[in-house]
């Protein structure tokens, strides 16, 4: 719970190697996730190259932070792999939550830089990486060890609680 509560967008990071072992960690909490009918659409890539890293700034403004760093996992949906479709959002959304919350726990700064379903976004990751036709980015987790502190933040709101009913 600890994790979860303290979790926080981390856009700051040292110059610091985050160890292959640290990164398997991420992935292999990524596809603990729950998913439609077990289906598992989900794909991962890992990005270490600095070329890679800044070249997604050229299609994504708000991807600046990946100038600095470590690392990057791209969460895809792979619509071959669907059994129910349309669910790929939901069932990569839910992984993409565990890295964060497993990145958190081994204090690793990490933020979640949209992708999906902003076109000029998806085609540029698909360009990038060379994706298959079936394959859509949901999502780029920049990942580093922090370079800022930030004070978790109580977002718990008793107004958004319905019982039964609205």
């Amino acid at each position: 719970m600890k994790a979860i509560l303290e979790r926080r967008s981390i856009r700051k990071y040292q110059d610091k190697k985050i160890p292959d072992k640290e990164l398997k960690k991420l992935l292999q909490a990524a596809m603990a996730a729950p998913s439609a009918g077990n289906q598992q659409p989900w794909e991962f890539i890992v990005l270490r190259d600095k070329g890679n890293l800044e070249n997604i700034i050229k299609f994504h403004p708000r991807a600046t932070m990946l100038k600095t760093a470590d690392a990057a996992i791209v969460v895809c949906g792979n619509e071959q792999k669907e059994t129910h479709k349309g669910f790929w959002v939901q069932d990569c959304s839910a992984a993409t939550e565990n890295i964060l919350i497993a990145a958190q726990e081994s204090g690793i700064g990490a933020v979640w830089l949209g992708i999906y379903p902003r076109e000029e976004r998806v085609k540029g990751l698909q360009e990038l990486l060379n994706l298959p036709e079936y394959v859509y980015p949901l999502c780029v987790i920049s990942l580093g060890y922090p370079a800022e502190e930030k004070e978790p933040s109580n977002r718990y709101d008793e107004t958004r609680i319905h019982d039964e009913k609205w």
